[in-house]
């Protein structure tokens, strides 16, 4: 298989529609959903369908078995700040996150030498939370109250790491 982005355990491929399916099962797993707002069928194929996301598929090089998905946006962003939009990854605690958040800095620094790469995050997913701070991303803020869920609202963090930040810590 050609991965577009690799290391020695995954590889990133450009996502097709046949994956869709097998994709929105990962995200509609329960431990997935308490995190994220998942895409329908038809949002996944207009990411997959747009010049300005980079939907990616997540696989293990080992079993060649798809652990999930990450969508990029702005990737025509003239400013050059690319937004990780979505990382959903079926095998937790096994590393596989902070990998795929290492090979996505490495390609947006090194390889599109964009600028800025950007998150959002809900403010209670603590795991993600201490693991982009632990990958040199720094807190800009909160959107308080931004996400309505049922009679609730959440707040997002949000982070970014900065071009000369990525190069200070991996040269």
């Amino acid at each position: 298989m050609k991965f577009k982005i690799e290391n020695e355990t995954i590889g990133l491929t450009v996502t097709i529609p046949d994956h869709v399916k097998l994709i929105i099962n990962i995200e509609l797993d329960q431990e997935n959903l308490r995190f994220i707002m998942p895409y329908n069928q038809k949002q996944h194929l207009q990411s997959i369908e747009s010049n300005d996301e980079l939907h990616l598929t997540v696989w293990c090089r080992k079993t060649t078995k798809i652990l999930g998905f990450i969508i990029l946006a702005g990737v025509e962003n003239t400013n050059l700040s690319l937004e990780f939009r979505r990382i959903v990854i079926q095998s937790k605690g096994r590393g596989f996150g902070r990998q795929c958040l290492q090979l996505i800095k490495e390609y947006c620094f090194k390889n599109i030498k964009f600028h800025r790469l950007w998150l959002d995050v809900f403010e209670d997913n603590l795991r993600a939370l201490n693991l982009y701070k632990s990958e040199g991303f720094q807190v800009e803020g909160y959107l308080r109250d931004v996400i309505k869920q049922g009679n609730s609202y959440r707040t997002l963090t949000l982070l970014s790491i900065l071009e000369n930040e990525y190069n200070e810590k991996n040269e």
